[in-house]
């Protein structure tokens, strides 16, 4: 069996992509589109891959499974013709801009048999994985607090920011996701403070550059979520499982960018990642060789719409709390 693997969209992290797909001993062969066919030329000759002159065209060229990788407004769209075909779709999240357009998508997936998984990388990391399986073990006791951290070293592009969806669906969606994944447990109630302290844009499109986010989960333990886009430190990403028992932590490396200030204490020996593409770099090839199983058949899909969807009601809850500065309940968004 030849696996052909599609991929539309070659922007950063399309590119990212295609190149892990085309080093995958699974995948026989890589063809890329984009809605620019020269950028998707450039990019196939750059890697040595396929071309197609649009999406229409990669989707009718008897692909294996085909990975998404374009801007959110498209993703419905893209999701449910190549669904329509036949096609296996791994798309990068989140599934559409809003909790309509998600609920759209997964209505049309009703019937179909048909999979799509959705790109939530940090399920496919190591440390996160082991902090899932610690949780699971029982090893950790009862978990009491969980402390969730993104920071970005440095904001995306002002002309992101209108389009992104927000700093907690664009970015917190990450941690929400996780702490639902490692704990086990449901979130049902959220309550969050919003600042501007950096650039103009943020204020512009009606978003926050930091935020701090208090969890209550369904039984009663309690999460904490630190997002910021102004880290200067360096690209911070971890999750701090604590129990009554041990606890787990992922993300704390050698390149975490963390500097004690206690006397004697060594500094760091490794800088700190640069961003998410390097910090999930492993996690990002084990979810697309994950993504070619479940294309062919031999794996169950690890991450379906329905996932996507509930990171995406609490972010829209995050939202809700911080402009109304007040607690707001997951049922008020479902």
């Amino acid at each position: 069996m030849t696996i052909r693997i599609g991929l539309a969209g070659t922007g950063r992290i399309g590119v990212a992509h295609a190149e892990i797909l085309r080093n995958l001993p699974e995948v026989d062969e890589v063809v890329v589109a984009d809605a620019d066919p020269e950028r998707a030329r450039a990019t196939a000759t750059k890697l040595g891959v396929g071309f197609a002159p649009d999406v229409d065209a990669l989707l009718a060229a008897d692909l294996t499974g085909v990975v998404i990788t374009t801007a959110t407004d498209s993703h419905p769209e893209l999701i449910t013709a190549a669904v329509d075909l036949g096609v296996p779709v791994f798309c990068e999240k989140p599934v559409a801009a809003d909790i309509a357009g998600t609920l759209a998508v997964i209505s049309h997936l009703e019937n179909s048999r048909v999979p799509v998984q959705i790109g939530f990388q940090r399920r496919f990391d190591a440390g996160y994985r082991a902090a899932r399986a610690a949780v699971a073990s029982g090893e950790l006791g009862r978990l009491h607090t969980l402390r969730a951290t993104t920071l970005d070293p440095a904001p995306p592009p002002a002309e992101y920011i209108p389009r992104s969806g927000g700093l907690f669906r664009d970015c917190g969606v990450h941690d929400f996701d996780i702490i639902r994944w490692v704990s086990g447990r449901e979130i049902t109630e959220v309550s969050v403070l919003g600042a501007n302290r950096g650039e103009q844009f943020f204020r512009d499109a009606g978003d926050v550059d930091t935020a701090a986010i208090l969890l209550r989960l369904d039984d009663d333990t309690l999460a904490t979520v630190s997002l910021g886009r102004y880290n200067g430190a360096g690209y911070d990403v971890r999750l701090e499982v604590l129990g009554s028992r041990a606890n787990a932590i992922a993300g704390l490396d050698d390149r975490a960018p963390l500097r004690s200030v206690e006397p004697d204490h060594p500094a760091p020996l490794f800088p700190a990642y640069p961003g998410f593409m390097e910090r999930f770099r492993r996690a990002y090839i084990e979810e697309l060789t994950v993504f070619t199983a479940v294309a062919t058949g031999n794996a169950e899909n690890p991450c379906d719409p329905t996932d996507a969807l509930e990171a995406f009601y609490i972010a829209e809850a995050c939202e809700l709390s911080r402009r109304h500065n007040r607690t707001v309940a997951l049922a008020e968004v479902r």
